[in-house]
């Protein structure tokens, strides 16, 4: 998560000008090139000026961090347009900033009970903490309580420590309110508040709907989170219900070995608790939410249950069918689950209900409480009561149920809190009833087991042979790349040459660095794509099983499928799916077929890249980077559904791995990120690159490194962006898509494509971020900054990509590489 990020620039032109004053006061004011540091150097308040914008705020933020800094902004709402603000002490007595025509802009507004104003100053202290305060005629502070206003209780988009938060009736949604947009710190629609006094937990919203919660707190811990280590990053966070008062605070202690630490709401919604680590330079996260789609409120719709570390992310909870089949396999859960059968709850001769235990989970939301009752208790209660359809119980919390839909469960690693979920009879095997199917199934397995031995032997027997045949064929070190042949078919090759009638040249699809792709038919009627190895290509066996090893285990509805391998008398072959529509190139870029390419259907294709994207980068069992990502390798199916295809060059990090490195650069010209094909650094942010040209290419229909004007060499990335400058861009829209009633929702997507194609990877968004900003999650988006490559580039000696054909037309739609070197 990134907090608003700002112009950390002050006085970097005039730095000699720059005047550092102690404090605020009627005849001593703060002047747009002056600042206030705190004692001990930690802090500064002045004037400042965020990415790509003029506009003049006054702010604190941390002084020995070199990026992302400002904390708390004052006049977030009405900023200056030049530098001819102040901020001083008024004549009432109020910390006030006025232009240059001595307008008010922003006041502390509160009401001074001293006549004598002058004694009246701000200062800000060694916490972060800008304080208003009156000091006694001797000019000493005044201990009894002199402090008249204070920046901790005012929090913008953080929470420093040894600030909280109070809630109260009138306070319960806007405790932090996030940036709305990188550049801009005015409110923006994400915020952080609760949605209950008694039993609290923290809560993001998005408007008035919920986003995220952390589930309510225990007396030690937010029951919905989890915990990897309470000790050490949570036992700074604590919620105070003041009974008396009404109100419940939220008072946070920071992490004192930590630098910096503090809580953060970003412009798109992501809470974090971080800190600043010198030594590399850049923010570290002690957790933040939200870390995959899991934690989004309510992902998996009522009675569903969410896993990230599971595909498909959402499943119904046991007893439970989704409400709408077709859209739940198309991926779209948000409709939930209804039951099978319907609980019985006394009625006359049926068995009576159960409960089915659900460990570590994620409680869901709109909890209801029975006070003073124990675990067995709690139990029994929920059973008398026919609306009670789950129950749990925590030694903090107490009883815990619910009488209506369960919303946002999600099933934890560990932590997490045991629901007991209210079943009918008929949905819960007894124990003898799991006896008598252990000895049935027993002796079926045992029979089947003695009939089947030779046919298995048989089977194995021919399946050793195959695989001897793989490593002897390709001097493959299998003990540090296992072939997970367990997961994937492996096809003979007298049926491929059968099912493409010995690879005709009139079933060929296409070709690519990797080798020709052939239409194929198998006996049962099933179509498949065979991607064949040429001998003459410039990729080999290593991007061979880089790719059957990553596809294999993903499973997701915009990604292509592979049925299987091949591998027979030095005969490599990968079987997929058939896409009858070919590839995304063969369309988008042909005058005459583009024309089925209408927006509704330009607009799936790009939403459904991206969730094939947020797939591979944030929900798959693996966290895969593309590297290769271009129209050619974006599949299209009868329906034109896009899948993303080619993994041969794809690379698998760990779970908290960001960034690579290679000194073999792959992957195609006009698509590859900066970073990554000059220094050759990849990331998801790599990926992220290569989605905006595509998004913008989609947009126009024009290709990337194709595209020339006159005698300039720019790409499609510099003219967008030149016309994004002239506010212009509206013309370069492809005229197949150039409806009016559409052209916001078009104008939206360019402005996406082009935070995808900054030159500076941190400034792109992330894949989850560019998701949420086409689907309209997010309404107002950041102003994107200068194009990488915005000029084209030119190389003699670029190879093929080894996958751009796979059903695209006869050559590749631009040139690919495998290595980059310095000349």
């Amino acid at each position: 998560m990134r907090s608003a990020p700002v112009l950390f620039l002050l006085c970097s032109s005039w730095f000699s000008l720059c005047i550092a004053i102690e404090t605020i006061t009627l005849t001593q004011s703060l002047k747009d090139s002056d600042y206030i540091v705190s004692n001990n150097g930690d802090f500064k308040l002045g004037f400042f000026s965020p990415p790509d914008t003029t506009n003049r705020y006054v702010g604190i933020w941390y002084s020995k961090a070199s990026k992302d800094a400002v904390f708390w902004v004052a006049n977030r709402n009405n900023p200056l347009n030049d530098t001819s603000g102040i901020l001083s002490v008024s004549t009432d007595g109020n910390l006030v900033i006025l232009n240059g025509r001595k307008e008010t802009l922003w006041s502390s507004n509160i009401s001074i009970a001293t006549t004598n104003t002058s004694l009246v100053s701000a200062q800000l202290l060694d916490t972060g903490n800008l304080v208003l305060q009156a000091q006694d005629p001797e000019g000493t502070s005044n201990t009894n309580g002199t402090i008249l206003w204070q920046s901790f209780d005012h929090p913008t988009d953080s929470l420093l420590p040894n600030a909280k938060i109070t809630f109260d009736v009138s306070n319960m949604k806007g405790a932090l309110l996030a940036w709305k947009s990188l550049s801009d710190p005015s409110i923006g629609q994400f915020s952080l508040g609760t949605d209950s006094l008694v039993h609290s937990q923290a809560v993001v919203w998005l408007g008035d709907r919920r986003y995220w919660r952390s589930g309510p707190w225990n007396g030690n811990i937010f029951l919905g989170l989890l915990y990897t280590d309470e000790a050490t990053n949570y036992a700074n966070t604590f919620v105070r219900p003041n009974t008396a008062q009404g109100t419940v605070d939220l008072d946070y202690t920071g992490a004192s070995t930590l630098s910096f630490s503090h809580y953060a709401l970003s412009y798109d919604g992501i809470l974090s608790e971080k800190y600043w680590d010198s030594s590399k330079g850049e923010w570290q996260f002690i957790w933040k939410a939200i870390e995959t789609s899991c934690d989004m409120y309510g992902y998996c719709g009522a009675f569903g249950i969410c896993d990230p570390l599971k595909t498909p992310l959402c499943k119904c909870l046991k007893g439970f069918v989704p409400r709408n089949v077709e859209e739940w396999k198309k991926g779209n859960w948000s409709n939930g689950c209804v039951r099978r059968n319907p609980v019985q709850c006394g009625i006359q001769g049926s068995e009576e209900d159960g409960f089915l235990k659900l460990t570590t989970v994620k409680i869901p939301d709109l909890a209801e409480w029975s006070v003073g009752l124990n675990q067995v208790d709690c139990r029994s209660q929920c059973l008398k009561n026919c609306s009670c359809v789950a129950y749990a119980y925590d030694a903090g919390a107490g009883c815990m149920y619910w009488s209506k839909d369960l919303i946002d469960v999600q099933e934890f690693s560990s932590s997490g809190v045991d629901l007991f979920l209210r079943l009918p009879a008929s949905e819960l095997v007894s124990n003898g009833k799991k006896t008598i199917i252990i000895i049935v199934v027993s002796i079926i397995a045992t029979m089947a087991l003695v009939a089947m031995t030779y046919f298995v032997w048989r089977w194995l027997s021919q399946s050793k042979d195959k695989k001897n045949n793989l490593l002897e064929t390709m001097n493959y070190n299998a003990s540090s790349h296992p072939i997970p042949f367990d997961e994937l078919p492996l096809f003979e090759l007298k049926k491929l040459i059968a099912a493409t009638n010995d690879f005709h040249h009139t079933n060929k699809l296409g070709e690519g660095g990797f080798g020709p792709v052939f239409k194929g038919k198998l006996e049962d009627g099933q179509e498949i794509a065979v991607k064949r190895l040429s001998a003459a290509s410039g990729q080999g066996f290593d991007e061979f099983m880089n790719e059957v090893v990553v596809i294999s285990k993903l499973q997701h509805r915009n990604l292509v499928r592979l049925l299987g391998c091949c591998v027979e008398k030095r005969e490599k072959m990968l079987i997929y799916e058939y896409m009858p529509n070919k590839s995304l190139d063969f369309i988008l870029f042909d005058p005459v077929k583009k024309s089925i390419l209408n927006w509704e259907r330009r607009f799936n294709i790009i939403e459904g890249i991206s969730r094939g994207l947020v797939y591979l980068h944030r929900d798959s069992r693996l966290r895969i980077i593309h590297r290769d990502l271009k129209a050619s390798n974006i599949l299209l199916d009868e329906d034109l559904n896009p899948k993303i295809s080619d993994f041969g060059m794809a690379r698998i990090f760990s779970t908290k791995q960001d960034q690579d490195s290679t000194r073999r650069v792959v992957g195609t010209y006009g698509y590859m990120s900066p970073e990554y094909a000059m220094g050759g650094h990849f990331s998801e942010k790599s990926d992220v690159y290569s989605f905006g040209v595509l998004l913008l290419e989609i947009v126009t229909g024009r290709k990337n490194n194709s595209f020339w004007l006159d005698e300039q060499s720019l790409t499609l990335l510099g003219y967008v962006w030149k016309l994004w400058i002239e506010d212009n861009v509206a013309s370069i829209i492809d005229p197949v898509i150039s409806d009016p009633n559409i052209r916001l929702e078009v104008l939206r997507c360019i402005h996406v494509g082009l935070l995808c194609v900054q030159e500076y990877a941190d400034d792109r968004p992330s894949t989850s971020t560019v998701l949420s900003m086409i689907v309209n999650d997010i309404a107002h988006l950041p102003c994107p900054k200068q194009s990488g490559f915005s000029r084209r580039l030119v190389s003699s000696d670029s190879e093929s990509s080894g996958l751009a054909g796979a059903h695209s037309s006869s050559t590749s739609n631009y040139n690919s590489i495998t290595h980059l070197s310095g000349r």
